[in-house]
């Protein structure tokens, strides 16, 4: 008889975003005239810039020909896109970063759940609490975890409460832990880290033979030159770090697919016979037998991000959605909403007002104002109370909605 993978029944009810799409459908069902404005998911809305559109409609002629048409391409990616990648993203910061070891995917969300297929299931394994949820259901999946409790957290798991009360800067844990994942400019609050906050993560993280996950999809969106942009701008971070970027939120490609993961040939970990292996040679490997690589015709489309015109293009679309953060931010707080992050991320971390719950302001938003948000809580025991608002939407929408809730909504 076939069994299952049982871990798979340890997660919750629902993935926090389809649980956000039973509710809103239940909604619109029931009030078929209410015009919806989502905020929630951080999903872009604005086109693919036209550098990137030209290249791809040129790669699609290549493949219209025999002379250049592309079969399998190699499964790190093409070389010209990896060191168009190394260069601008990490060496022109001053990153130690080679091309070699730059792998390309078709998307930071799948390679930051894929990573744990190369390490053991005895690491003890350290999240920020509000967190990415795909951090924790991986995890969950892979066996890494025990099983929920009644707070939502996993048995196993050790949470790195970010608050108000810490400024969202994730504390240096007490105890011994094997892999760290960190996400800065930070999903879900919007705060970042500076080269201070990340140099202590990456000297405990050698000091106690620690792997730093490191997601940095929403670095684009940092406008203070004081802040980093990669851990490898931390010395001694390619020792320690795993580096996750990608191509959706600055260029547009949440439904195109592209991004990269960063694995330094100078990181290593333990074998069960205490001798060192390069986690390099082992993603290398995961990634040549079951990925076949993003296509040719996407991965032209991201080489044009790095042009003269694509650079100008993608400054133009994130300065869209920081300004439609700015809208945001502003008038949430003339609302008489207390209001966090919004200024180097395109998300706004919202206090829920008068002691509600996050689900419970979810449903008020939706009710009075037909404004969709994310419930923090579905980020983590300590997103109870907050709440979640993208920038990732037309202005128009973001006005409207805006408007809705300064005009309706009263704390």
């Amino acid at each position: 008889m076939a069994t299952i993978n049982d871990n798979y029944l340890k997660l919750k009810a629902g993935y926090l975003f389809p649980e956000i799409a039973r509710r809103v459908n239940a909604f619109a069902e029931a009030n078929p005239d209410a015009k919806i404005i989502k905020l929630g998911i951080g999903d872009v809305t604005e086109p693919l810039p036209e550098a990137c559109r030209t290249a791809m409609i040129e790669a699609t002629k290549e493949m219209g020909d025999r002379e250049s048409f592309k079969g399998y391409g190699p499964e790190q990616g093409y070389a010209w896109l990896r060191e168009k990648i190394a260069h601008h993203d990490f060496q022109e910061r001053g990153c130690e970063i080679d091309a070699s070891e730059i792998f390309i995917s078709d998307g930071s969300k799948c390679d930051t759940g894929n990573i744990l297929e190369i390490f053991g299931k005895n690491n003890i394994i350290a999240v920020t609490d509000p967190v990415y949820p795909v951090y924790v259901d991986t995890n969950v999946m892979a066996g890494n975890t025990g099983d929920a409790k009644k707070t939502g957290e996993y048995e196993g798991l050790v949470y790195l409460p970010v608050t108000a009360e810490n400024n969202f800067t994730a504390q240096i844990p007490s105890q011994k832990v094997d892999l760290i994942y960190l996400c800065f400019p930070n999903n879900p609050t919007g705060a970042t880290a500076s080269k201070e906050d990340l140099k202590a993560w990456v000297d405990y993280a050698k000091a106690n033979n620690s792997i730093i996950f490191f997601d940095s999809a929403y670095e684009a969106y940092i406008t203070d030159s004081e802040l980093p942009h990669s851990i490898y701008e931390i010395e001694g971070a390619r020792d320690c770090a795993i580096e996750f970027r990608s191509f959706s939120k600055n260029a547009g490609f949440t439904g195109t697919r592209c991004a990269w993961t960063v694995v330094p040939k100078t990181l290593t970990a333990k074998a069960s016979d205490g001798s060192d292996v390069e986690l390099w040679k082992l993603w290398n490997r995961r990634q040549s037998t079951k990925f076949n690589g993003v296509s040719y015709i996407v991965q032209r489309g991201a080489e044009a991000v790095y042009s003269k015109e694509g650079k100008e293009q993608i400054k133009q679309l994130v300065s869209f959605y920081l300004e439609n953060a700015k809208i945001i931010r502003e008038k949430l707080t003339a609302a008489g909403l207390k209001v966090y992050g919004g200024v180097n991320a395109p998300y706004v971390w919202v206090k829920t007002p008068n002691g509600l719950s996050s689900w419970d302001f979810f449903d008020k938003l939706v009710n009075t104002c037909n404004v969709v948000g994310t419930p923090g809580s579905g980020f983590g025991a300590a997103g109870e109370g907050y709440f979640r608002i993208s920038a990732f939407n037309s202005r128009k929408n973001v006005e409207e909605a805006m408007k809705r809730i300064t005009e309706k909504f009263k704390v």
